[in-house]
């Protein structure tokens, strides 16, 4: 069984389409998607679609991000401006110019995204957390809006690895700690959406436009050392 994590998707369909063809999801494996499903790219509408094919064939866990937040919010009524100035515009125009559109399973599927998700080895969450609290007890802030690069954690309390998105990596490549993952790498900014597996560290990658990146040797060697070093922490 393999656990993969796809990070932030932010309407690029194609992009994604595209992963889910390089992974091959099998019966035994889970997908864990980050949240940030829409807003930017081109079809938030598109990716919605494609994610609520997936809940059907696939083991899959969905979090929440804070755009999916903002354009659920939208959907219940809150005042859309600083949702349209910050990426939801692309999204409206996904849905023909109208959020009237809205299919009501889209709203459905935002409700039903969770805040966080936890196994045994590691603990999955949109954006960041706060090392000594539980994950129970953890500010949305922290959870949705918080980027690493605002405030880098220390390892959490329960010494479980975390992986998150949110905070683009804009190098085309993940960040790697002995104790956290970040899996964003800027697909909508015309980078790379990734997924990456928790157990081996091989990791995917898909432009914008669908393409897989050929990551050669050097990403096997990387692959072969975060695997390395993933066993010295004990992790």
């Amino acid at each position: 069984m393999r656990t993969i994590v796809i990070g932030d998707i932010h309407g690029c369909s194609k992009a994604l389409i595209g992963l889910l063809e390089a992974i091959d999801p099998g019966k035994e494996d889970r997908l864990i998607f980050l949240g940030d499903y829409v807003d930017r790219g081109p079809d938030s509408r598109g990716v919605i679609d494609i994610l609520l094919d997936v809940q059907q064939r696939y083991t899959a866990t969905f979090l929440l991000g804070n755009h999916d937040i903002m354009f659920r919010g939208v959907l219940t009524g809150r005042d859309p401006t600083l949702w349209l100035q910050i990426g939801g515009q692309p999204t409206v125009t996904s849905y023909g110019g109208k959020l009237t559109k809205v299919d009501p399973s889209h709203l459905d599927f935002l409700q039903q995204c969770l805040p966080y998700w936890e196994s045994d080895s590691h603990i999955y969450v949109h954006a960041n957390y706060v090392a000594a609290l539980p994950m129970d007890e953890q500010p949305e802030e922290a959870l949705f809006w918080e980027h690493l690069s605002t405030r880098l954690p220390h390892p959490h309390c329960s010494g479980k690895h975390v992986v998150c998105g949110h905070t683009p990596q804009m190098t085309g490549d993940p960040l790697h700690l002995s104790y956290l993952t970040c899996v964003d790498t800027a697909c909508f900014a015309g980078l790379w959406l990734t997924a990456w597996c928790a157990e081996t560290g091989q990791v995917w990658q898909v432009s914008r436009e669908g393409h897989l990146r050929h990551r050669g040797i050097t990403a096997r060697f990387r692959r072969w050392w975060w695997s390395g070093a993933s066993r010295r922490d004990g992790r």
